[in-house]
């Protein structure tokens, strides 16, 4: 009685230990992000003040631009823009940092989250597979298309599928995004979905597998054995139960990774117009304000995956929430 009246304190106290952390975080992650990307930042006076400037010309429109203001001033004003989603307006399109956010976002999620999805449902799946045969021949087989998915780039995966589904066999565009209903979203999304799933095998398989074998050596699943349960329920019922934590932790930390760098890849080589594409598109023009708003932006989604992935795991164990 008393442990069920104490899960719900301690879960409070948890999740208020959680939001303390990740606001701590959250500070010193925008905090490095500012001083790397505005304070010492490229100044972009230069750049609009044309050739042979005077000094005066430049601390006018510095003056005009706010960067002669104190750091810690222009420090909260960057963290204001971030909570009110006010970005500001791109230096090279002149469009709202905000409106071109809302207008690539959703392309992006629906570009990555079906790969994201299907490759890890699918590296669970062969990891419980290669796990219960170790040491066999579905092992080694299992493990060595890990090996094969591991070793080789992304590029080369996203190229490889582009010429074999694209050009030879024609089944697929290789570039652009003309979404219009479901037909023309499968259409678009499924090279760039395989090209996902092949790589995030590679690594996310043997991960599992490791964190799978672990369990299969505990004492319960000999117990369990030795009552004749089948593999089925054993994997499913008592292994990959317990093996969730470490499972969550790995899909959780490469959310914010797949959506900046894996979209970033992505969208570039397949021509869709998604929140990598405007990276990209940013870093090579040198727009600082939407710089500015995907690293910040990037930065607060790190520190809400770390939030919940802590909540997730008291919430899968109950027994973390205890402690």
């Amino acid at each position: 009685m008393s442990a069920a009246v104490d899960r719900p304190r301690a879960m409070a106290v948890a999740i208020a230990g959680q939001l303390a952390v990740g606001g701590a975080l959250l500070v010193g992650v925008t905090l490095l992000s500012f001083v790397l990307m505005v304070h010492f930042g490229p100044d972009a006076s230069f750049g609009l003040v044309g050739k042979n400037p005077t000094a005066e010309t430049i601390d006018q429109l510095r003056e005009q631009l706010g960067q002669n203001r104190n750091f810690w001033l222009r420090y909260g004003e960057y963290l204001r823009e971030l909570m009110t989603l006010d970005l500001g307006y791109s230096d090279s399109t002149g469009e709202r940092v905000a409106s071109m956010l809302a207008r690539s976002v959703p392309v992006t999620l629906a570009l990555i989250t079906p790969g994201l999805v299907l490759g890890n449902l699918l590296a669970i799946a062969l990891a419980l597979l290669a796990a219960w045969h170790r040491g066999g021949w579905i092992d080694r087989l299992i493990t060595g298309f890990s090996v094969v998915g591991m070793s080789l780039s992304v590029v080369i995966v996203i190229i490889v599928c582009q010429l074999l589904f694209g050009v030879v066999l024609g089944w697929f565009p290789v570039r652009g995004w003309n979404v219009q209903d479901l037909g023309s979203y499968v259409h678009h999304v499924s090279v760039p979905t395989l090209a996902t799933v092949f790589v995030s095998l590679g690594y996310n398989t043997r991960v599992f597998r490791a964190v799978v074998v672990e369990e299969l050596g505990r004492d319960y699943v000999r117990t369990a054995r030795a009552y004749g349960a089948s593999p089925v329920r054993i994997l499913f019922r008592h292994v990959l139960r317990n093996a969730l934590i470490p499972i969550a932790t790995r899909i959780l930390f490469s959310l914010p990774l797949v959506v900046v760098s894996g979209s970033l890849l992505l969208e570039t080589q397949f021509g869709i117009p998604g929140v990598g594409r405007l990276t990209f598109d940013a870093i090579a023009s040198g727009d600082q304000p939407v710089l500015k708003a995907v690293v910040g932006l990037s930065a607060v989604l790190f520190v809400l995956v770390q939030v919940t992935a802590d909540l997730a795991y008291r919430w899968i164990d109950p027994r973390l929430a205890l402690r």
